[in-house]
């Protein structure tokens, strides 16, 4: 068997295949009966631009999910919130975030000249703010206005104010990335920020060439087989990692990296998937996700595998994925108790979307009505 990045793919799969195989990983097919934490767990990270669509992506992956789960293990520290991939928040497991974290960091920002210009932070003074922040966060949880207040009167950070007042997130990025805080549970409706090191689940933040073959084979568990540019994609498009970087720490990965035939794709998997890979059995599953799902964002909405180019803008507009066996085939939306699913291309399973909708109906707390638009009106 070829086990490296190199040579001629000896293992062989369908495309099909694959993504049956990404969906029984992400707990899509069979739905999974785990907790939210363990959800995010498999997922690695979630994005939580908006937490409405972050707990329906969570409770659509688990038969015992109820809404405000993920609200729940953010509060009890089950998971944490923090900046991570494309400067977004994302809900991560504690034990692992800082792998993400690391990486994210690699680039550190806060040591360029435009940063040290705008801030009037040198890379010197940049051990004692952290330290500063992590004082502040001490006795609790804190507003963006309130760790401002706290910091300001500091002396050396007095000039701060106008940041603080403007909203500060950028400055408070690479706190996040560095593991000094977090975002906790709002308060009346606002976010807070808290420590990190004092959730007992919080596992620090490792050595950047430790955490990034982490990152890339916790990538390929959660997302392969994939290509290597849905990896460079994932951690570096945008980011800190670097192509260099990335492209070591794949290599790095050696024999345990396999790559597959895909229908004529070469991607990859760890090794000790490519019998769960090869075994997968091709999946006609229905499945409503929210906007911004990881099953999308993982992939990419340029990966035309995952999202036909007739749907990509739909997809980077945050609407609603239908997918079918793992590909977005249409949208859909609610208006109080109708499910209103637009179906683009062909004849949309009609007795698959109503039996999906009951269990979103039962997520959200209500009985939904389907209706369908598009080319083909369904099948029973």
């Amino acid at each position: 068997m070829t086990t490296s990045t190199e040579g001629t793919p000896e293992v062989k799969a369908t495309w099909p295949q694959a993504l049956a195989w990404r969906m029984e990983r992400q707990l899509l097919d069979p739905v999974g009966s785990v907790p939210a934490a363990d959800v995010v767990r498999r997922l690695g990270a979630v994005l939580s631009m908006d937490d409405v669509l972050a707990d329906l992506a969570v409770g659509t992956r688990s038969s015992t999910a109820r809404p405000g789960d993920l609200a729940s293990a953010l509060a009890d520290g089950s998971v944490i919130k923090a900046f991570a991939y494309r400067g977004a928040m994302h809900y991560m497991a504690p034990e692992d975030a800082g792998v993400h974290l690391a990486v994210r960091a690699a680039g550190r920002q806060w040591e360029l000249k435009s940063w040290v210009d705008h801030y009037r932070l040198t890379p010197q003074d940049w051990p004692d703010f952290r330290a500063a922040v992590r004082e502040a966060l001490g006795d609790g949880s804190l507003t963006v206005t309130e760790l401002g207040d706290a910091l300001t009167k500091h002396t050396a950070y007095a000039h701060l104010r106008t940041v603080f007042d403007e909203g500060a997130w950028t400055l408070m990025k690479p706190l996040s990335w560095q593991g000094d805080m977090s975002l906790g549970p709002l308060r009346d409706g606002r976010l807070t920020f808290q420590r990190l090191d004092r959730n007992p689940r919080w596992a620090g933040i490792p050595d950047l060439d430790d955490a990034g073959p982490r990152a890339v084979a916790a990538y390929f568990r959660s997302y392969g087989p994939a290509t290597l540019d849905r990896v460079h994609y994932w951690l570096g498009n945008g980011l800190s990692a670097g192509r260099r970087r990335l492209d070591r720490w794949i290599a790095g990965l050696g024999d345990a990296l396999v790559p597959v035939d895909i229908d004529g794709t070469t991607a990859y998997v760890m090794h000790e998937d490519v019998e769960s890979l090869t075994a997968a059995k091709v999946s006609d599953a229905v499945r409503l996700l929210p906007g911004h799902d990881q099953w999308v964002m993982g992939a990419g909405t340029k990966d035309v595998r995952v999202v036909p180019p007739n749907l990509r803008e739909a997809m980077t507009r945050k609407a609603n994925p239908v997918i079918v066996g793992g590909v977005v085939r249409g949208t859909w939306a609610r208006k109080r108790d109708e499910l209103m699913v637009t179906w683009p291309d062909g004849t949309a399973p009609t007795a698959a979307i109503e039996e999906e909708a009951t269990r979103l109906g039962d997520l959200l707390g209500t009985e939904l009505r389907v209706t369908t638009e598009g080319p083909g009106r369904g099948r029973s």
